[in-house]
């Protein structure tokens, strides 16, 4: 028999379970709700709408790049323990994600979460997560999604650090290898730049460095001349702390990140992003 939509909707917004779970089980129950309810239950699907609501800050980035360097995705899928993070259906899950993201151009979480699951096209991201919560035990949240295209003449590198605690994309010369790439990505998730290089920092926050170092040495009693040059310095630091290029090199800290690159064949990087574990749900709890 068929049911209607808003029957699937009702059903749906009742036990938190997917759409596609939803219809089959009025069909199987006949368009009778209460005993659709009862099919879900025994099935375990209708517990995700008790959980959805626990706080997710655990889980996993997960991070896809093709052979190539070309294309690349990553997701952050959050749960409630470690302890569930580190199950193979756990870990499976966000790897699928990530590599969908990637294969599908999906740069955003909520876009992803309505796509057909890869894996399984007769269900929605958002439908297999809902499955996975009530099979698992615990809220699961898909929290973040990106996809990166390559510019021309360009590839892209990837790092996953502390198993997944945090992911790193990095944008850099074609010519780069594979060792300069990871090099570069585990800078960017060691040090956590903020920006490239210095022509990259936003004028504002420039002018407000070197105005709090300016006031800093005047309060000390500097005369004005001497304020300007202490005011450089102290910005030139702050682009060591900020800047990836300027930063030193985790590896060597006696020579800085665009001394290497120099010395690899005069790499350029264009951008880079990294997620730590957790900014995502603290952004949308916000």
């Amino acid at each position: 028999m068929g049911v209607s939509a808003q029957a699937v909707k009702e059903l749906r917004e009742k036990t938190g379970a997917g759409m596609m779970d939803c219809q089959r089980a009025l069909v199987e129950a006949g368009g009778d709700m209460e005993e659709a309810i009862k099919i879900l239950r025994k099935k375990g699907l209708a517990a995700a709408a008790k959980k959805a609501g626990r706080l997710a800050k655990d889980g996993l980035v997960a991070v896809a790049v093709t052979a190539d360097g070309k294309k690349a995705g990553m997701v952050e899928l959050n749960c409630e323990t470690d302890f569930v993070a580190r199950t193979e259906q756990y870990q499976d899950l966000v790897k699928a994600l990530a590599e969908q993201a990637m294969r599908e151009a999906v740069a955003d979480a909520q876009e992803l979460a309505a796509r057909p699951f890869a894996l399984d096209p007769a269900h929605t991201v958002a439908e297999t997560i809902a499955s996975h919560i009530a099979t698992i035990g615990e809220n699961i949240v898909l929290s973040r999604a990106l996809h990166w295209e390559a510019a021309e003449g360009m590839k892209i590198g990837s790092y996953v650090h502390m198993g997944g605690k945090i992911g790193v994309l990095v944008e850099m010369s074609a010519a780069a290898d594979e060792e300069t790439l990871k090099d570069v990505a585990m800078q960017v998730a060691a040090a956590e730049p903020r920006f490239v290089a210095p022509s990259s920092v936003p004028a504002e926050l420039i002018a407000e460095e070197k105005e709090i170092a300016k006031a800093q040495a005047a309060a000390a009693g500097k005369p004005e001349a001497v304020q300007e040059k202490i005011a450089e310095g102290k910005l030139a630091k702050f682009y060591e702390q900020v800047c990836l290029l300027e930063q030193p090199f985790v590896k060597d800290p006696n020579r800085k990140v665009k001394d290497v690159l120099a010395e690899r064949g005069n790499i350029t990087v264009t951008r880079f992003v990294r997620f730590r574990l957790g900014e995502g749900v603290a952004q949308e709890e916000q």
